[in-house]
């Protein structure tokens, strides 16, 4: 049998996760009873319900008697440390592109690292149903693109004979046979294209571990390439850390991937992508060989975070009501395992009781934050900050890439407010009423932009940014330009307090929450923050007048989302997380406090 091994690569919502569907179903051994359910690559809940894949999944499909390995990855930048490790396991990508979109900033990043590594990527244009489709337009776009990120002639050659898909419909085909009516033409093209290493099966033992995963039952698993020789389960092994140390280890056991299940072998051959397990300190980037003499693969390097975001304790009046794991030694031994698997994070420990947790992005630590909540941990967050660099002693700060799309009319706002945040626009294109915009912003830039953005463009408008480079540090950046209403109170919130207090704001609470001192109920229209008093309720009489008693007619208040909670919030305020509420406040709750803070 051999092997071939290929990563899916697009940005977000380009169609990758259903076409791995389509090629699921054509599996020598699918079983139509069966079947599968729509995006099963996406197993995880936080996946189904954003609707885009965070973490990097194996499968492997039988195709004419040949093993068909398939890396589905994630399409966000956030997630770029998951990509960067698998494309080391895989002989090509196909990089799957939206017929009317083409290339987007994340297709960049995640191609960039392919082309790096010298794989030949193979070019998929999906959705080809869209009525705007431009197929020659994309083509010509993606060939820019190679060349401006360095690509040879060679990586260049698969834009000649790209494969148009309607992968929704399990549809592919070439300029050759546009009548075929199933997915099979790309794997004829990947069995085609896409070479078979040179891997000796006789030779001793070498494979590099990828990515990391963890079983209830097996322990620490590391999931890798076999490079050269055979894996069997009982064999004593000679593992080869990053700083080129070696150790001692056994293989328990061995998982192949076929479709959605892992299946226990007795041994793998060089070709395989399986997991190991049986090594419980296995890490990132090591290399599992037979014997000391064999040379230890380059080690995989992966991209410093960008940002940090202090987490602590809950210390609120409402602390303990609703989690289960409150403390802060709990919270410390949850981010010590998440660091086990998720190694794009980075989590000092060193600052007491609070922990400083750097991330690639906002969404990373989000979904991280979203996790340990469902699993009953109950913390507080504070605001994101930008992790700056020095080189030659000079203060430099991460950049991004950003592509907006925006209804004609309204991109004058949005240029001005990228602007404040220290944005240029590089790129201005206005095609049948929609205007895309392109800008190199600062990251700490569009640290609470997003949220703005959906308010400016009244949900019309589509961003995505992706790093770019380190600059020198453009200069102070205000995040936000108002101020919070501060509750004076403990109590609940009355519909008549709220009703007197929208016009002076945005209201983040409904009546009859119950709320505490210091606790944020909405953002305030001016400047500075405003103490508010939200239990107040109106005094009644035995005296009725004509038109005293007028409706109270209230403005549906704005439910803020973890992101958009993390988004919102300033240097002295915190996001209060609960398995069951989202709530904000400042870090210091009592008014005379915040003043003394200020002072000093």
């Amino acid at each position: 049998m051999s092997f071939r091994n290929i990563a899916i690569i697009a940005h977000v919502d380009h169609g990758k996760t259903t076409l791995v569907d389509e090629l699921l179903k054509a599996d020598d051994n699918f079983d139509t009873r069966i079947g599968i359910e729509e995006r099963a690559m996406d197993s995880n809940a936080q996946e189904q319900e954003r609707g885009i894949t965070i973490y990097s999944k194996n499968t492997g499909i039988n195709y004419k008697g040949n093993k068909i390995n398939i890396v589905d990855t994630p399409g966000h930048a956030d997630f770029g440390s998951e990509v960067e490790r698998v494309l080391r396991t895989v002989d090509s990508v196909c990089l799957v592109v939206d017929a009317y979109e083409g290339p987007m900033p994340q297709t960049k990043f995640v191609l960039k690292k392919s082309l790096e590594l010298g794989l030949h990527p193979i070019i998929l244009i999906n959705k080809m149903d869209k009525p705007s489709a431009r197929a020659e337009w994309v083509v010509d776009q993606l060939f820019d693109l190679f060349v401006q990120l360095g690509a040879t002639d060679e990586q260049l050659e698969h834009l000649n004979e790209p494969v148009y898909a309607i992968a929704r419909d399990g549809l592919a085909w070439t300029d050759e046979k546009p009548e075929q009516k199933d997915i099979t033409p790309l794997l004829d093209y990947i069995m085609e294209k896409v070479p078979t290493k040179a891997n000796d099966a006789s030779a001793p033992l070498k494979m590099q571990i990828a990515n990391l995963g963890y079983d209830n039952f097996l322990g620490r698993l590391g999931i890798g390439r076999v490079y050269d020789g055979t894996v069997k389960v009982g064999q004593e092994v000679i593992i080869t850390a990053n700083d080129g140390t070696q150790r001692k280890g056994k293989i328990s056991d061995i998982l192949t991937n076929e479709g959605l299940e892992k299946i226990k072998a007795t041994e793998a051959v060089a070709g395989d992508i399986i997991t190991i397990a049986g090594i419980p300190d296995i890490f990132v980037g090591e290399t599992v060989a037979a014997n000391e003499e064999i040379a230890a693969m380059p080690p995989i390097t992966i991209d410093e975070p960008t940002l940090k975001m202090e987490f602590l304790v809950n210390n609120s009046p409402f602390a303990g009501r609703e989690g289960k794991f409150v403390t802060s030694r709990q919270i410390r031994d949850r981010l010590e395992k998440e660091m086990e698997t998720n190694v794009g994070l980075k989590v000092d420990f060193n600052a007491g009781d609070n922990y400083e947790v750097a991330g690639r992005w906002e969404l990373h630590l989000s979904v991280l934050i979203e996790t340990m909540r469902r699993e009953g941990f109950e913390l507080q967050v504070g605001a994101p900050v930008v992790i700056m660099h020095e080189q030659d002693g000079v203060k430099m700060e991460p950049i991004e890439n950003v592509n907006i799309s925006v209804p004609a009319g309204i991109e004058g706002t949005v240029i001005a407010e990228l602007g404040k945040r220290k944005g240029l626009m590089s790129n201005m294109v206005e095609s049948n009423g929609i205007v895309n915009l392109e800008f190199s912003v600062p990251t700490r830039g569009l640290l609470g932009f997003k949220s703005l953005f959906t308010t400016m463009t009244k949900g019309e408008g589509l961003l995505s940014s992706s790093f770019d480079a380190f600059e020198k540090y453009k200069g102070a950046i205000e995040k936000r330009a108002v101020g919070s209403m501060i509750s004076m109170e403990n109590g609940k919130t009355m519909a008549y307090s709220l009703f007197k207090l929208q016009d002076r704001g945005t209201i983040f609470v409904q009546p009859a929450t119950e709320i505490y001192e210091g606790m944020i109920l909405g953002e305030s229209n001016k400047d500075q923050d405003l103490t508010v008093n939200a239990t107040k309720n109106k005094k009644l009489t035995n005296v009725r007048a004509s038109g005293t008693d007028e409706a109270l007619k209230l403005t549906p208040p704005k439910l803020m989302s973890l992101e958009e909670a993390i988004d919102y919030i300033s240097a002295d305020e915190y996001v209060e997380i609960t398995p069951e509420t989202i709530r904000l406040r400042k870090k210091f709750l009592k008014e005379g406090e915040r003043k003394r803070g200020k002072s000093d």
